[in-house]
């Protein structure tokens, strides 16, 4: 595998899933304190598996010496309120997610990077299809 390309797709894939572990666990603090027990448990769900994720991609890379992020992967949280908020919040974001590691793959010009890159963007179209779900 391209090994500059894969240091960028993993310093990405990292960026993606500390904001996602990160909102997720806020998310489900926020619904759980708001009575709404489905949608805590799903965004508690979520926020462990993107910290295994993390931990996956921080061992996968380990050897990789990984460029500066120059991608803004932030969860655009205002007016934040109301649980349907936070729906749209994470389905917003978990589809850009998704355009971006499958951009990365049309990309890609290697089959490895590209099955990584296409590995990453299902997964986020699972947790879209699980938040889309709660809809």
């Amino acid at each position: 595998m391209n090994r500059a390309f894969a240091a960028e797709l993993y310093v990405n894939a990292i960026a993606v899933a500390q904001e996602a572990a990160r909102r997720y666990a806020e998310l489900a603090d926020r619904a759980a304190q708001q009575g709404n027990c489905t949608a805590a448990t799903l965004f508690r769900s979520l926020a462990q598996n993107d910290e295994r994720r993390l931990a996956v991609l921080r061992r996968e890379s380990a050897g990789l010496e990984l460029p500066l992020l120059e991608a803004d992967h932030s969860w655009h949280t205002e007016g934040f309120g109301a649980a349907g908020d936070a729906l749209e919040i994470a389905l917003r974001a978990e589809k850009a997610a998704r355009a971006f590691f499958e951009q990365a793959a049309r990309t890609a010009a290697d089959p490895a990077a590209r099955t990584l890159a296409l590995e990453m963007a299902a997964e986020e179209c699972a947790h879209a299809a699980l938040i889309a779900g709660l809809k």
